[in-house]
């Protein structure tokens, strides 16, 4: 079966599945083995490292251009939907979860955000299932940053919202009694 070609820019962001986004800086050719071979050449900013992918291996790596705004906007919707079935044990789901992640397509993305996502204020997770939700999280998070202009922070942030996830309770804040603040002032007079 004939691939199609993928046709990538200088300046284009693009999606390396196990990276994130980042962006093509430039195609370059060196000769590697006695063979002249074409590199696009990926600098992931979030990892400060770059990636030297060879041009006519980039289909087969799952190097891809971002996701348009409208299959965005479907993986958000997805991840709104019911958490997946749980009944495979924790070890399995995990490797599941990263394999999802790692996959680079936005719907298997927000597959591993809607099963982790706290639904109210007093859930808890395991310190391994935290670490996968928010890096599928910020997998989403970056390409949508970059499709709707903003920093990744403010796109975590905004998909949350849209997901409906509680804040989370700081459980070492104090609740300062307004009487007590006034109270001590005049004290101090």
């Amino acid at each position: 079966m004939p691939s199609k070609k993928l046709d990538f820019k200088t300046g284009q962001y693009v999606v390396y599945p196990t990276q994130g986004v980042g962006k093509l800086q430039r195609i370059e050719e060196q000769e590697i083995a006695g063979q002249s071979v074409k590199l696009l050449v990926i600098e992931f900013e979030a990892s400060h490292m770059t990636l030297r992918v060879p041009l006519e291996r980039a289909e087969i790596s799952g190097l891809r251009p971002l996701t348009s705004a409208r299959k965005m906007d479907e993986a958000i919707s997805s991840a709104k939907g019911r958490a997946g079935s749980k009944r495979m044990i924790w070890s399995r789901r995990a490797a599941q979860y990263e394999e999802n992640i790692n996959s680079g397509d936005p719907m298997k993305v927000a597959e591993v955000v809607r099963d982790l996502r706290r639904h109210n204020p007093t859930d808890t997770m395991t310190f391994s299932a935290r670490q996968l939700y928010l890096r599928a999280l910020e997998r989403m998070a970056q390409e949508f940053a970059v499709l709707h202009k903003m920093d990744v922070d403010a796109a975590s942030e905004k998909i949350e919202d849209m997901l409906g996830v509680p804040k989370e309770i700081d459980l070492n804040a104090v609740d300062i009694d307004e009487e007590e603040v006034d109270e001590s002032a005049d004290n101090e007079e």
